[in-house]
């Protein structure tokens, strides 16, 4: 059966399918150039789908042009209209290869796309060689030969720099530049022989081990003290992310190289020390999602420069062209197309200018005397503080991170469950863990204090380790060292005699139970009394969130510590959900209608089609509504002051009696305001706390279950008798300094693989957590034998 489609349809679809796909392909570019950048600033959703999104359609959209322009040749017809548009087409191909080529913002969405980098060299020589056939059947009577060879120079180019970056940041590529050159060490042979011979000629002869002379390593001569200036900081950064890049595919380090860092660091603020890990991750973003390795350099400046060059003439040689043997809307796409690759390549040597690798190349390391440098960070005048939405717009834009802290709580979870019906739909579909991250996670800012608090406790582990054992044993501690430290021995058997995945679960609890015991009086205090003294509350609030957090929603990362925490948090919550709601609540709740399920999946799935497609569309959108804002109202405000003004009042009125509505203000309350926990929150915390745990619960339940509710209200208990039997104790400050604890403990086994996974979606506390642990010499990555001594033979005379 023939679906009834009309003839001008059709007739519109075949004009007009090519031009289309080719200005879709030239929108994703813009949209993948202006929008990638982000993606390591921010956890949001909103942005990583629609790249992602992007990221998957630009390739797709730029093989199907190309595949239409192929076969727009093959049937063209012999008139010489069509000749001429046939031309035209051709011209287009070369453009195709260059949005193959990708901006340089980002080569790959994920550190797998690097480990593809041969699949994109053999599509470099299918597309290239489609590319040509199209371009050799429009000959020998092609009108622009010349501007298309042109585009094809700039288009291999770009192709293969995105090659060439996927290449270099694959991780075996990437371990073997990391490798120094090979080192046969002394000629032993040689050696052996002239000292038998020495031996024969009974001359006094013997072997001297002598220190050997340093190897070739950028070292500080001089640890600088004081504040650091961006630009040190960028320097320092750059320096250390030499060294320690080899981090992510786990090299070991020399005992020197952990001196030097760790003597900088251990001199550093916790704002220096901050700034300079996360500007040192984004150069391991930098040379792992996009095209810095390869631009950055005398031959990328060279080759960029070409492909530039090539736009531009092709564009000088296409206006002096007769163009009115072609189609004046093929003339038009055409100069969209040109002005569009020399605007990306504008906007691409802007990024050159204003990056971090240029202020590399342009300056050197600061080598002054100390005092001075203490003397000029006092008389420098302290900027006034600007606030406003630009300057928290710049802020965001040059900050580079998250910074934010993701967190998930099991009491919430167990409290505002899902009804069983939803359960079964998202379950059916494998969608639980995806709108799980929608409804429960919830992102908190990092906060200078936090960020102090965690600094201060790494830096007194450095401290005492000295010596790379010491160091060893510090980085295995998963709360033990400090309940040590603090003299609360009790507590110990809740992190040694446990696994980690279990402890991190009855930490979480307690942790919990605590915070809603006192959240009342919490709630009631001096609202500058409570910051200075319930800080430490905070932490560990916001610290237990997080770490569970990591164990439930990013398993990739955990798995070197989760153990069976998926398990255990299963059967936590389900014994959370049975005492909360009864056992005969419970069982008939599990028990979902099935009309229900059905009715209910009916309903979801017309309405999270709707987001699906908004979320397809999402990079078209972005672009249209940027081309409106950067081009459409610059030249309404020139040709049409009045109606520009005019609609900016109208706003401004309408802004001004939405400001004074009820509704409004409760809107802006809600997301200005710090949320405050609900009371269905607090009496499940109240309700669990108050049971009687005076029986173990394994002796009762046995080893059927492996949920730890109870075990870890049976601690929470006894943190609260901590205190009231030592005054001197402060609970918090403890359970704020084991979560610390327990964060390095994770973060030095979290597999590197992880950790640089990671920077492409945000960035996470525990990844900065884990360099700045090696950079104070934490960890079992540096290498206890330095083989610094050589052989000499030593004849007497």
């Amino acid at each position: 059966m023939e679906i009834p489609i009309p003839q001008h349809w059709k007739d519109l679809w075949e004009t007009w399918d090519l031009r289309a796909f080719i200005l879709l392909s030239l929108s994703l570019q813009s949209f993948l150039i202006l929008i990638a950048p982000l993606r390591k600033r921010t956890l949001s959703n909103w942005i990583i789908m629609p790249l992602w999104s992007a990221y998957l359609l630009a390739d797709w959209a730029a093989n199907f042009a190309v595949g239409l322009i192929s076969s727009s040749q093959n049937s063209k017809c012999k008139s010489k209209t069509d000749n001429n548009n046939a031309d035209l087409l051709a011209f287009w191909a070369p453009f195709l290869l260059v949005h193959l080529g990708g901006p340089d913002t980002i080569t790959a969405f994920a550190l797998e796309d690097n480990e593809l980098w041969l699949r994109h060299m053999l599509a470099l020589i299918f597309q290239l060689s489609a590319a040509m056939y199209v371009f050799f059947l429009s000959l020998p009577k092609h009108e622009l030969w010349i501007p298309t060879v042109l585009m094809f120079i700039a288009g291999i180019i770009k192709y293969i720099e995105r090659t060439r970056s996927l290449y270099l940041a694959s991780l075996n590529s990437f371990r073997d530049s990391m490798l120094r050159d090979p080192d046969p060490g002394p000629n032993y042979a040689k050696l052996m022989d002239e000292y038998s011979s020495k031996k024969e000629a009974n001359l006094p002869t013997k072997i001297e081990m002598i220190d050997e002379p340093p190897r070739e390593v950028k070292s500080i001569n001089r640890v600088k003290k004081g504040k650091l200036k961006d630009t040190d900081a960028v320097l320092y950064a750059h320096q250390f992310f030499q060294i320690f890049k080899g981090l992510i595919v786990d090299l070991i380090f020399s005992f020197k190289e952990r001196n030097q860092s760790r003597d900088f660091f251990l001199e550093r603020s916790a704002e220096d020390a901050f700034k300079v890990i996360t500007i040192e991750l984004n150069y391991i973003y930098d040379v792992l999602f996009t095209k810095d390795t390869v631009v950055y350099t005398n031959k990328g400046y060279v080759f960029r420069f070409i492909a530039f060059a090539a736009v531009v003439t092709s564009l000088g040689l296409f206006y002096k062209d007769d163009k009115k043997i072609f189609k004046e809307a093929d003339v038009t796409i055409t100069y969209t197309l040109l002005i569009g690759a020399i605007t990306l390549d504008v906007i691409a040597f802007i990024k050159l200018v204003t990056s971090r690798w240029l202020t590399v190349k342009l300056y050197n390391l600061p080598d002054v005397n100390t005092e001075e440098i203490n003397n000029a960070d006092e008389e420098l005048p302290k900027k006034p503080r600007r606030f406003g939405l630009f300057s928290k717009l710049v802020r965001w834009l040059r900050r580079c991170w998250s910074e934010q802290v993701s967190t998930y709580n099991l009491i919430h979870y167990c409290v505002h469950h899902r009804s069983p019906e939803k359960e079964k739909i998202l379950d059916f579909f494998g969608l639980t863990a995806f709108f799980d991250l929608i409804k429960y996670v919830k992102d908190k800012p990092f906060t200078n204090e936090l960020r102090n608090h965690i600094f201060q406790e790494l830096k007194e582990k450095s401290e005492i380790a000295d010596d790379l054992e010491t160091a060893k044993e510090v980085s295995a501690a998963k709360g033990d060292h400090v309940l040590r430290i603090e003299s609360c021995s009790k507590l110990l058997t809740y992190v040694n005699d446990v696994d980690y995945d279990q402890s991190l679960l009855l930490w979480h609890i307690a942790t919990e139970l605590c915070y809603c015991d006192e959240y009342e009086k919490w709630k009631d205090d001096n609202a500058e009394k409570r910051k200075e003294s319930n800080k430490h509350r905070e932490f560990s609030k916001l610290l237990s969130d997080y770490m569970l957090y990591l164990l439930i929603m990013q398993p990739t990362m955990m798995s070197a510590v989760a153990g069976i925490g998926q398990i255990r948090f299963r059967d936590t919550c389900a014994e959370a959900q049975k005492f909360l709601d009864g056992g005969s609540e419970y069982n008939q709740r599990i028990k979902a209608r099935r009309f229900k399920v059905i009715t209910y999946g009916v309903i979801s799935f017309l309405k999270y089609s709707i987001f699906f497609i908004l979320g397809l569309l999402s990079p078209i959108i972005a672009f249209i509504v940027s081309l409106f804002v950067s081009i459409f109202l610059p030249i309404m405000h020139v040709v049409c002051p009045r109606i520009v003004k005019s609609c900016g009042e109208t706003m401004k009125r309408v802004w001004n009696k939405a400001g004074e509505s009820k509704y409004w203000c409760s809107v802006v309350q809600f997301f200005s305001e710090e949320k405050e926990l609900d009371q269905p929150h607090i009496t499940a915390c109240n309700r669990i706390l108050g049971v009687n745990t005076e029986v173990k619960p394994v002796q009762i339940k046995g080893d059927r279950s492996k949920s730890v509710l109870f075990d870890g209200c049976i601690l929470a208990k006894e943190l609260k008798n901590l205190q009231s039997s030592d005054e001197t104790k402060c609970k918090w400050k403890i359970m704020s300094r084991v979560w610390v604890e327990m964060l390095c403990y994770a973060a030095i086994r979290c597999r590197a693989h992880a950790h640089a996974q990671q920077l492409s979606k945000g960035g996470e506390l525990i990844t900065l957590v884990w360099l700045l642990m090696a950079h104070f010499g934490l960890g079992d990555q540096f290498q206890i034998n330095e083989g610094g001594k050589r052989a000499k033979l030593i004849v007497g005379k």
